[in-house]
């Protein structure tokens, strides 16, 4: 098999794995608006990897990883812990100071280390040539035990969106949402990046929230026009030489764009037949 046709396949099959969890945790994070928190999560699992760059660890190495999730594990419990709602402080606005400070820390740390600003751009872009086919098989076997798991305890998480004060244990729910945020988040910043790795959450839930509130379709929404919008990013990315991780956020941005305009037109049409099927009044 050619090498590009291998990659290539090894790509798609990376992306049809992550969508799938991503689409639903992104859905979650949309209908709670906790809009930034993945790229607090994504920006901490950079720091880590970058920790270990400077005591001599490898980027993307087993150990890179594992300082990885170290780091999106305290973020998963600031972000679980730190909700002051009765001192007038939105929650969003917790969640941009750990972004500024994560992103900060990673610019100072990146300052120390030689080719810093190469490493920052990595970090930002993704690396296309790390993907492997035993990557792809760690990556999808942890991304269905957190499927399993978050299936078991569906009524659990979809009452933490829907109706939070049913739960007992919430900043628990919480801790368990943004940690498995963090779990993929290591597993996908490294290859993807934290830009793609931040899209890959948001816009196909984003997509998928504009046309239904249903759990199992939406997942289904997004992630087929997430993985479409990847797939022809790929395509352009190989054909015309562009950076791998920009290009898919290009897509699955113009997808989203696209979306938005349907779904306009969609209301625009039912406004009108529900004018016209009024009875006229004498």
């Amino acid at each position: 098999m050619p090498e590009v046709v291998r990659l290539f396949s090894l790509q798609i099959a990376l992306i049809a794995v992550v969508l799938v969890l991503h689409t639903y945790i992104g859905l979650h994070i949309i209908r709670r608006t906790l809009i930034f928190s993945d790229l607090v999560l994504d920006q901490l699992a950079a720091f880590g990897a970058l920790v270990g760059v400077a005591v001599g660890i490898s980027y993307a190495s087993p150990a890179s990883y594992i300082l990885a999730f170290a780091a999106v594990l305290l973020g998963a419990f600031l972000l679980a812990v730190l909700n002051p709602k009765g001192y007038g402080i939105p929650r969003e606005a917790v969640i941009g100071i750990l972004y500024a400070m994560a992103l900060v820390v990673s610019l100072l740390l990146t300052d120390k280390i030689e080719n810093g600003q190469a490493l920052v751009e990595k970090t930002l872009s993704g690396y296309l040539l790390w993907v492997s086919a035993p990557l792809v098989a760690v990556t999808a076997g942890v991304y269905i035990l957190l499927i399993i798991f978050h299936y078991c305890s569906r009524d659990k998480f979809i009452a933490l969106a829907e109706s939070p004060e049913l739960l007992k244990n919430e900043r628990l729910w919480d801790f368990l949402l943004f940690t498995t945020q963090g779990i993929v988040t290591v597993l996908i910043v490294p290859i993807a990046g934290v830009l793609l790795a931040y899209a890959f959450l948001m816009i196909p839930a984003a997509i998928a929230t504009l046309f239904t509130k249903k759990w199992i379709p939406a997942v289904v929404l997004g992630w087929t026009v997430g993985f479409t919008a990847c797939l022809a990013g790929l395509i352009s990315s190989y054909h015309f030489s562009l950076p791998y991780g920009p290009t898919l956020v290009l897509f699955m941005g113009a997808a989203f764009a696209g979306a938005l305009v349907l779904r306009y037109v969609l209301g625009r049409r039912s406004r009108i037949t529900k004018k016209g099927l009024q009875p006229c009044r004498s």
